[in-house]
């Protein structure tokens, strides 16, 4: 008789699994991750979906905007995040210019996102003018997240990071342009710092879910930077963000004790050396 016995993985989150999760009410919860030791930690934690974020290029490089980082880089952010996960669902943000000279080339970007990370999808923003890209990646069998409200990757074109869609055709277009990003085949979307009465309006007109991030309570899941949720950026304090840790300082202050135990000689002790 065999004595092994068969290692048990939780339920894999799929794309389908959310769109499900919409229509029984459930809230879906995302964070971003950039490495595999922070994406082991939130997979485990039961996280729905992690992002690896072009905010990696904030957040990890030091960059004033998310417009630097490359394909390359967040090929490799993916493949360390993937390392990491058993059971959340992987989305990769393609990052800026990657998908917005061709149609053809956005298909090779997502086609590398999948192929070479290991990402179960891909996140773009834009409204109607990424249609035809979006249409051609998911015809090649790439899931696809859209993005709508404030696009980082537009932030000079906009000149502000303020609420967008405040005036009526604004968010008539935002609408507008939210079913037509259904109806290209993005199986969900982002809704970024816009009045949450229209996030409310686009929520229950679409039949895929949304995700807040500073779009209000009636989103059917919501997103944060892990880096700014864990309180591990002191200079980001919108409102939507709520910290539920002061990372800063308690690494701080963890470092401060390194060194002062280095320094006076008290680390390591006998128990922490061999022989």
């Amino acid at each position: 008789m065999s004595t092994h016995t068969e290692q048990v993985f939780p339920p894999r989150i799929t794309t389908r699994t959310v769109v499900d999760m919409k229509i029984r009410g459930e809230k879906i919860s995302m964070l971003t991750a950039y490495d595999y030791t922070m994406a082991r930690i939130i997979d485990q934690a039961g996280i729905d979906i992690i992002l690896v974020g072009d905010s990696a290029s904030n957040v990890m490089a030091g960059h004033e905007t998310t417009l630097p980082i490359t394909l390359e880089q967040m090929i490799y952010h993916t493949t360390c995040v993937v390392r990491g996960v058993e059971r959340s669902l992987i989305i990769a943000d393609l990052p800026f210019m990657s998908y917005q000279v061709t149609d053809t080339g956005a298909l090779e970007s997502a086609g590398r996102m999948m192929k070479e990370a290991g990402a179960h999808g891909v996140k773009l923003e834009g409204g109607r003018t990424v249609v035809p890209a979006i249409r051609k990646i998911v015809d090649a069998g790439i899931p696809v997240m859209g993005h709508l409200g404030l696009t980082p990757q537009s932030i000079y074109k906009f000149g502000t990071y303020r609420v967008r869609a405040t005036d009526e055709k604004e968010a008539n277009e935002l609408l507008t342009d939210a079913v037509l990003l259904q109806e290209a085949g993005c199986f969900a979307l982002v809704l970024e710092k816009i009045p949450a009465p229209l996030a409310e309006k686009v929520t229950r007109k679409l039949d895929i879910p949304t995700i807040g991030i500073g779009a209000g309570q009636v989103c059917d899941g919501q997103v944060l930077v892990t880096h700014d949720m864990l309180g591990l950026n002191k200079e980001f304090s919108p409102r939507f963000l709520r910290r539920y840790a002061d990372m800063h300082t308690i690494m701080t202050d963890s470092v401060k004790r390194y060194h002062s135990d280095v320094k006076n000689g008290l680390f390591p002790n006998k128990e922490e050396q061999y022989g």
